[in-house]
């Protein structure tokens, strides 16, 4: 028993992680429809996992509304929202619009779900001045150094910026083009290595939390 629920599901992982992983290196058209095939059932599986999330916050939130517990009258609002929204998009067959009328589903999508994330973004927005604010305090030589490059790009991208210091424009772009390039490049090939580090613990078994019992 233990050896189907923890040898067999590592064994399948190292498998398909070599299997793959050499499909990128083999130029044959058998290794293009596996990939193809693979990605098909990925998808099939996505639709799967899609279905028992959604039972999992309907259930969820069906204890919150049957206990009446704190907050379960947005519960009701959850409800009701992803209820109405399944069955618009049924009714419209996913289209926002048809023969140039507006259906139900797209009524949806631009009058609730767009303002909804207009009002969250602009919330984000807040603590992103908040957090700037911290940041950009000039306590230390690179932190003056990142408030003088913060204020020259920002100046540098809009218009009254550029009115008061000419410049501006200039310098911002070098500063994006050059000196934050650099540091992104260097982000992601730490980023890439820290992937292909953890995809071959996972394939050969040093990480096993997948399987739900940490390493052991």
């Amino acid at each position: 028993m233990i050896f189907m629920r923890r040898q067999v599901p590592l064994l399948i992982t190292m498998i398909a992680g070599l299997v793959f992983a050499a499909q990128y290196y083999i130029p044959h058209p058998q290794s293009e429809y596996m990939l193809t095939s693979v990605t098909k059932w990925l998808q099939i599986i996505g639709g799967f996992a899609l279905i028992l999330g959604i039972s999992s916050l309907f259930q969820q939130h069906a204890v919150k509304i049957r206990r009446k517990e704190s907050g379960w009258g947005y519960s009701l609002v959850l409800y009701a929202g992803i209820v109405g929204t399944i069955a618009a998009g049924l009714l419209a067959n996913g289209k926002e619009s048809v023969d140039g009328s507006m259906t139900a589903f797209g009524w949806v999508y631009s009058f609730m779900m767009v303002p909804l994330q207009g009002t969250m973004f602009a919330i984000l927005a807040f603590f992103i001045a908040s957090a700037a604010y911290r940041s950009f305090r000039a306590r230390s030589r690179e932190a003056a150094v990142l408030l003088v490059a913060a204020v020259i790009v920002m100046m540098g991208r809009v218009p009254l910026g550029e009115y008061i210091l000419p410049i501006s424009g200039d310098v911002s772009q070098w500063i994006l083009n050059v000196l934050n390039a650099s540091v992104r490049r260097a982000i992601l090939i730490g980023v890439s290595l820290g992937a292909v580090a953890l995809s071959f613990k996972i394939i050969f078994g040093v990480e096993r939390s997948y399987l739900g019992g940490g390493k052991e």
